[in-house]
């Protein structure tokens, strides 16, 4: 009894952090609340910022590739329980991002500052639509068996994991990443781009357009034609747009 409720303090500790690191994300980039944001003024020079920030966003970038891959899971939960993996995994991300924000350099210097109060106002709007994509999207699916909650409290009760089955709810039917354009767009929605803000939304880009690759590769292994079928039916990552043409629809899409 007592490794069950260990394991499952283990489970709500991890949820904890992953969740903090994302509120605090979202006072870091909308410059709302925390002591220095990412367009605070710079506090080092211009080399040493940019050294820390490829630093800390690296690690990053590799704690949530290689932990995220299938050969790492199996060697992983070798060595811990299998139902905490997922836990680990999100206290391990929530740790990265802090890191992330909490090492990022500002760099100086504005691209755009928008004056308009209306537009800015839209743009904070599209910033809170972000927000809602990125945690709507993970309750579309299961939210607590993507943070690690499911697994910890199966085993409290002393119950099997069974894994989720595929399935395209809500937002996944609109396109196959909905977590990523939530994601996408909380790196770009701003009023004021900093140049280090710029970086940061760069770099986010990047990542995010090699990781789909990573994961969908992954996705294609475990459920084969099923996910195949969904990729040729489903966009990547922004909606297929159906526009009338007389009594005929054009459907485009972008992936």
């Amino acid at each position: 009894m007592l490794k069950r409720v260990t394991i499952l303090t283990y489970g709500i500790f991890a949820y904890c952090i992953g969740l903090a690191s994302l509120v605090y994300m979202m006072g870091w980039l909308g410059n709302i609340v925390v002591p220095r944001s990412i367009d605070s003024q710079p506090v080092c020079s211009l080399a040493v910022a940019i050294g820390i920030n490829a630093a800390v966003f690296l690690a990053f970038c590799v704690q949530h590739s290689v932990m995220a891959r299938p050969r790492f899971k199996a060697w992983w939960t070798k060595i811990i329980p299998a139902c905490t993996e997922r836990s680990t995994y999100v206290l391990t991300s929530g740790m990265a991002l802090f890191a992330v924000m909490l090492c990022w350099q500002p760099l100086g210097g504005n691209i755009w500052s928008l004056e308009y109060q209306p537009l800015r106002c839209t743009i904070h709007t599209l910033y809170l639509a972000g927000w809602v994509i990125l945690v709507g999207s993970t309750f579309a699916l299961n939210h607590f068996d993507l943070f690690g909650l499911r697994q910890v409290w199966l085993q409290f009760r002393g119950k099997p994991y069974t894994p989720l089955a595929f399935s395209t709810p809500g937002p996944y039917r609109l396109v196959r990443h909905p977590l990523y354009v939530g994601w996408l767009t909380l790196a770009w929605a701003t009023p004021d781009m900093s140049i280090a803000h710029l970086a940061f939304a760069l770099a986010t880009t990047a990542y995010i357009l090699k990781a789909i690759r990573w994961e969908e590769k992954d996705l294609v292994d475990y459920h084969g034609e099923t996910y195949r079928a969904y990729q040729q039916a489903t966009p990547k990552l922004i909606p297929k747009i159906e526009l009338p043409s007389g009594r005929q629809g054009v459907t485009t899409a972008t992936n």
